[in-house]
């Protein structure tokens, strides 16, 4: 029984569990969720900086995105939830994005190497899909971009916009973004670190915008005109 216990801790032993561990170490690593902060930079023709740069914070699928495009507030993607808002603090209300920026379509967590089927789900609640377009991907390779690796891709929109994406895979979210009307968004200046939960939520207090009530509402006003056929 002693010479079976031994041939038990063979000296592979400890190879084979530092392997199993490293393993272990690995999984918990993939499903523990992304979460940083980064500088959002928008360039026009021939690369030159287009206006002041916004802000991007990520915590696992929960996206919020600061534009200097649209100052009055920002956009929340809850991508695990299915829901974009576009929050306006001054005025305490919110309301769905739908399809007032791309930004909250395509910097959204994903898989490096399936990216249409979450931008097909973003096209979906955005509405961007609603006549059955779908958006359609092909893979062009890998590239490291600032020391990071990437996988890029080429991708047509519902709308047939093209863009050309680099995307993160330890983030898993595009580092930067081509299109084919001379813009592109680039993340820099990532800093990885936990992000408060507070900087995702949309206060209770708030109140959500609805424009098809307010529309509904002024047809049912003096001041509607109903078009003419």
């Amino acid at each position: 029984m002693m010479i079976r216990f031994r041939r038990l801790l063979s000296p592979r032993l400890p190879a084979v569990a530092g392997l199993a561990l490293a393993a272990w170490a690995m999984l918990v690593g993939a499903a523990a969720p992304q979460e940083f902060s980064a500088t959002l930079v928008t360039a026009g023709p021939e690369e030159t900086t287009a206006g002041a740069p916004g802000r991007i914070h990520v915590s696992g699928d929960k996206v919020r995105i600061e534009t200097p495009e649209v100052p009055t507030g920002f956009f929340l993607v809850d991508a695990a939830a299915d829901t974009a808002w576009f929050v306006r603090p001054a005025q305490r209300t919110y309301m769905d994005a739908r399809q007032s920026s791309v930004l909250a379509q395509i910097f959204v967590p994903l898989d490096p190497d399936d990216p249409c089927a979450r931008w097909q789900a973003m096209a979906k609640l955005s509405g961007a899909a609603a006549n059955g377009g779908a958006w359609r991907c092909a893979r062009t390779g890998e590239e490291t971009i600032d020391g990071r690796a990437t996988a890029t891709w080429r991708a047509v929109s519902p709308q047939q916009r093209t863009y050309l994406a680099w995307i993160d895979r330890e983030l898993r979210i595009p580092l930067r973004i081509a299109t084919n009307f001379a813009t592109s968004f680039s993340l820099t200046a990532i800093v990885p670190a936990p992000q408060p939960a507070t900087l995702f939520g949309v206060p209770s207090s708030f109140k959500k915008f609805d424009p098809q009530g307010l529309i509904d509402r002024i047809k049912q006003s003096d001041v509607w005109v109903e078009p003419v056929q």
